[in-house]
């Protein structure tokens, strides 16, 4: 099973948007996917309708100490070959909790490796902070991508991600391959043109050689969710992405992700 790591520490990037978008291409794929939310927004878990009141079982459950397994925990979805581990707003007490619970930073990472026959990947989709929840994504990932919009500002985000994941691939030794995916492309603009080079430019042959466009139909994540026909230039672009993703060589040492 390879895991990924969709995660941007700036929010209003496109990435729980990628993340469904990926995840989907991949089933489509006939690729057997779990996806995780580990927002406690719950943003992804909302986009597949599941209610919140009772509150659903799900990731929370993963950190407790007599964790279920996370199978279990898992939930079908309207599209075949996917399923979810959903998201509660407990996640966000987590912080909190790992000043005396030890080993909070890993339990993600022992939850997946005991499905790892189960599944062909996983993706995690996690919040737009430096939190307990991102590190336990980065620990467990075997590769991160980054949406990024093509602005200035989301440019110092992504630089902020990525000094992060070089941190985490420090302290868990062993590589962490880094993929940059433009998002929110606007070619209409010259900053954003802009933009878009001097990230190529920055992050030579780890940035998709396009960017997936600004796309109203792609703004309803339930839509996504629900396998209604992604149909457009933004779902195109995803797909292109992915093929590139899927072809992308992994990390070999700490050295050549370096930033």
């Amino acid at each position: 099973m390879q895991i990924w790591a969709i995660a941007n520490q700036k929010g209003g990037v496109g990435k729980t948007t990628s993340t469904l978008c990926l995840a989907r291409g991949l089933a489509e794929s006939a690729r057997q996917v779990l996806l995780v939310d580990l927002d406690p927004h719950a943003s992804m878990t909302r986009a597949f309708n599941v209610p919140r009141h009772p509150v659903p079982l799900g990731t929370h459950e993963l950190f407790s100490a007599d964790a279920p397994s996370l199978d279990a925990l898992a939930r079908t979805t309207p599209i075949d070959g996917l399923r979810l581990l959903a998201a509660q707003p407990g996640l966000a007490t987590l912080e909190r909790r790992s000043a005396t619970q030890p080993g909070l930073g890993m339990a993600l990472q022992r939850a997946l490796a005991n499905v790892t026959h189960l599944y062909d990947y996983a993706l995690l989709d996690c919040p737009p902070t430096l939190s307990l929840l991102m590190v336990n994504a980065l620990a467990a990932a075997d590769r991160l991508v980054v949406p990024t919009q093509t602005d200035p500002l989301a440019l110092h985000g992504l630089a902020d991600m990525l000094h992060t994941a070089e941190m985490v691939e420090t302290s868990r030794r062993r590589p962490l391959a880094r993929f940059v995916l433009p998002t929110l492309f606007d070619r209409r603009t010259a900053l954003g043109q802009q933009s878009l080079e001097l990230l190529h430019g920055l992050y030579a042959g780890r940035v998709w050689p396009d960017a997936v466009p600004m796309d109203a139909r792609l703004r309803d994540a339930r839509a996504i969710a629900a396998n209604a026909p992604l149909t457009g230039a933004g779902a195109e672009a995803y797909r292109q992405a992915l093929a590139w993703l899927l072809v992308q060589p992994p990390a070999t040492s700490p050295q050549s992700q370096a930033a």
